[in-house]
């Protein structure tokens, strides 16, 4: 049997052109729009020809892609159907879309303690793991968002500037309010719709400091690339604590500036799980460790930053 090497990008392809938007694709594959993007130039490449236009109410199929998109559709029905059928008889798969930065900072660091307590579980999270990759609905999708009622509330997170131990020490040396004159602010993407969290603008502002052009700098969409950025001493950024207390416990990070200059944030981090899914075992398991994991991290912030109530 031929392994399907292009079905992730299939699967891209025809959520983008059925949705006319990379963003929205991206939100149901629980990847980036980038990630969208480069699967689909992948198939494009392959393929020697363009598969989607863009126009001005978003992407449309190109007339290469028109007489095979009906049965790309048809396809991935099909897929779903069969996913359905066969997911009593995988029992001890869990699938689990989450935001990338969520999985890597977050949850693949604490998953190995799970497993090894359940090592009949197989996981797949945002399409990879050692459980088949399925088109059904993820069983548990996790996403940092304004709160809402049919989630379970993992935590809110506390967002301050962070940098690393070398540059913590070279800013120690000015006086508070001239320590990011001059100093490579790194900017972050990921709270732009969470009207509590300041960006550096707004932050600088708030706390009179003197800083030039403060809305200049490197900007990030992901708080991956931003922490290696400052781990390789290349600046400060507002960051929330949460994902990154392991580094901040082994001194990899440092808080140049006072807790109380830090913001809490409205958005949370909440998990979603289908209703359908929620009575198997492994999932009723999965989500009790989950809170179990959740209510750690509530009181590491509060010890942290002295703010209560997380939830």
């Amino acid at each position: 049997m031929v392994a399907p090497t292009h079905l992730k990008s299939l699967q891209a392809l025809e959520l983008a052109a059925r949705l006319g938007s990379l963003k929205e694709a991206a939100g149901i594959l629980a990847i980036t729009p980038a990630a969208v993007g480069q699967r689909v130039k992948a198939l494009e490449d392959y393929l020697g020809r363009d598969l989607l236009m863009r126009g001005r109410s978003g992407l449309t199929p190109a007339p290469a892609l028109a007489n095979a998109l009906v049965h790309l559709r048809a396809a991935f029905h099909e897929l779903d159907l069969a996913s359905e059928a066969l997911n009593l008889e995988r029992v001890h798969d869990l699938h689990i879309a989450a935001p990338s930065d969520f999985t890597e900072l977050w949850l693949a660091p604490r998953l190995p303690a799970f497993r090894k307590q359940h090592p009949a579980i197989r996981f797949c999270i945002n399409g990879e793991g050692d459980a088949p990759m399925r088109f059904a609905p993820a069983d548990c999708e996790i996403t940092f968002a304004a709160r809402r009622e049919d989630t379970d509330i993992l935590f809110r997170d506390f967002v301050a500037p962070v940098t690393s131990p070398e540059n913590a020490r070279r800013v120690a040396r000015f006086a508070m309010r001239d320590r990011l004159e001059g100093f490579p602010l790194l900017h972050l993407d990921y709270y732009r719709n969470d009207l509590a969290v300041l960006g550096w603008p707004r932050w600088v502002e708030a706390h009179r400091f003197r800083r030039t052009a403060p809305n200049r700098g490197i900007r990030h969409q992901r708080l991956a690339p931003a922490l290696e950025a400052v781990a390789a001493d290349a600046g400060v950024v507002l960051c929330g604590l949460a994902l990154i207390a392991e580094m901040i416990d082994d001194n990899r990070v440092e808080l140049p500036f006072p807790i109380a200059m830090g913001m809490r944030t409205n958005h949370a981090y909440q998990a979603r799980f289908r209703a359908d899914a929620a009575v198997r075992p492994q999932v009723r398991r999965f989500r009790q460790w989950l809170q179990g994991e959740a209510q750690n991290t509530r009181v590491w912030l509060t010890q942290a930053t002295g703010k209560r109530a997380w939830t």
